[in-house]
């Protein structure tokens, strides 16, 4: 069966390539993580698509990067036109094959969507401006040309919103594109495909292979005709993705992991550090950005865990498809005892868990329990490595100088929250964070015109504004001297 019927949507699990729907002779089975209905089988593609699907972009990419800014941006419009007339089958999609909420998707996910096919649409247009400037009389003229090929590799956790993070930039530079969308949840890409068709974009501009890294992500990252990788995920999987790139010298863009702090100054309004603590748990804690690791000063400790701890517990889990849920569940039984591992590693060490530690027994399946860890052992596994799911810890600090330690001690620099009732109090402590977001008493606040990636083993590179377009692009200096012309 090559379509299936889900959320009210005809969706095809073939994958999508030079306009038309391909098969491969293996397939792999989608569950929804809510309940584990199976949703269908997806094809399973490997080097073959990946070269038919190259191919096709390829010779797409002549004509679609000779429409220029103005002609592929009246295109990207009309296909984010096509998504804000069908949000209601997008949000029910994504729920069913992600399990995030509703009542998210509906409100602000889908409607992310489309405005990230319009920011990027519009920047091309209004904001690469061929910049000229002089240099001892000649003029340098600074322009962004179409690269080619861009692969793009997805993740699971907000998986149409931040493939249009990368779909947006890379098409809007003039750029064709493979997309391989997560195995765990491929069927919103495979309805995007057919709303790109209805909105006239050409064949082979945009392109879906389904699959696994292993076969699929590995044919597209090592194919010597791609002119960039955008990658979003892990850091093994992004140095492998580098090894492969590397033969070919193919520029690379990666977003990553992060183990983020948030810090909880003794100033701080301890209501709103609750609050803003507590939404850590956001999308039950599979959230790149999250600020897992709470700091908190010694002196408003046991203040602030109380006001933690009593918000904490309102957190409604449940389906996310009830508007009244805060969390569902985890993505998949694999990353569910990932989850678990982690925890019960935690207690075997001795770790204080005074919130949550365990699945939801009342709710089964793939759901675990908002958890907080107090004093976890400086150094331990549950500090310093990513977690992606409903798992903070707390600690406490002295001094601003010791916050600032154990808020860089990790291998990651993606994202940190500070909150402080004293705006020179906070910039001096973000001044010296090492992160490439940070957000001073709010969370999750991101505008497409800023740069946003991680430091260290968070990533490489920056995405937004004309960072992605001095990645998606070829940019370009012609310098013209004002000598020798005859007219």
């Amino acid at each position: 069966m090559t379509t299936i019927h889900v959320a009210g949507a005809d969706i095809d699990t073939r994958h999508f390539i030079n306009g038309t729907r391909v098969s491969s002779e293996q397939t792999f089975i989608n569950t929804s993580p809510i309940d584990g209905t199976f949703l269908g089988e997806i094809a399973r593609g490997g080097k073959a698509e990946v070269d038919q699907a190259v191919a096709a972009a390829k010779a797409a990419f002549p004509q679609w990067s000779a429409l220029g800014p103005q002609g592929r941006g009246e295109i990207l419009h009309r296909i984010a036109d096509l998504v804000e007339a069908n949000i209601e089958t997008l949000a029910n999609l994504e729920t069913m094959d992600n399990g995030s909420l509703l009542r998210s998707h509906r409100r602000g996910v889908m409607p992310r969507v489309a405005h990230n096919l319009r920011f990027f649409a519009d920047w091309a247009i209004n904001e690469l401006h061929h910049e000229v400037f002089e240099t001892r009389g000649h003029s340098n003229n600074i322009s962004w040309d179409p690269s080619g090929v861009a692969a793009l590799i997805t993740p699971w956790n907000a998986p149409l919103m931040l493939a249009t993070w990368k779909i947006g930039p890379a098409l809007a530079a003039g750029d064709t594109v493979v997309l391989k969308p997560a195995e765990w949840t491929p069927l919103s890409a495979s309805y995007f495909a057919d709303l790109c068709t209805q909105a006239g974009l050409p064949n082979g501009v945009f392109n879906v292979v389904q699959g696994f890294g292993r076969e699929a992500g590995a044919a597209l990252t090592a194919h010597p005709d791609i002119a960039r990788i955008s990658f979003t995920g892990s850091v093994p999987t992004a140095k492998v993705i580098a090894h492969a790139a590397a033969d070919n010298l193919t520029p690379c863009s990666f977003e990553l992991g992060g183990k983020s702090p948030a810090i909880v100054l003794a100033d701080a309004d301890l209501d709103l550090a609750a609050e803003l603590t507590v939404e850590q748990y956001d999308n039950a804690g599979q959230v790149c950005l999250s600020g897992t690791r709470i700091l908190v000063h010694e002196d408003i400790a046991d203040a602030f865990a109380a006001k933690f701890i009593e918000r904490a517990s309102k957190i409604k889990q449940g389906d996310p498809r009830d508007p009244e849920t805060d969390i569902g569940p985890q993505i998949h039984q694999v990353h569910f005892d990932r989850i678990s591992g982690f925890v019960q590693r935690a207690k075997d060490e001795g770790a204080n868990i005074i919130m949550g530690g365990s699945p939801n027994t009342n709710l089964g399946g793939l759901y675990f329990n908002p958890t907080l860890i107090k004093n976890p052992a400086p150094g331990s596994e549950i500090v310093t490595a990513e977690v992606f799911g409903p798992v903070l810890t707390m600690q406490t600090f002295s001094t601003d100088e010791e916050a600032i330690a154990m808020a860089n001690g990790t291998e990651f620099g993606l994202a940190a929250v500070v909150v402080s009732g004293n705006r020179a109090h906070a910039d001096a402590i973000t001044k010296h964070l090492v992160a490439g977001t940070i957000w001073v008493n709010c969370f999750f606040v991101r505008d497409l015109k800023a740069p946003f990636g991680g430091s260290k083993k968070s990533g490489v590179g920056r995405e937004g504004g004309t960072w992605s377009f001095d990645f998606y692009a070829d940019v370009k200096n012609t310098v013209v001297s004002p000598n020798g012309w005859k007219e």
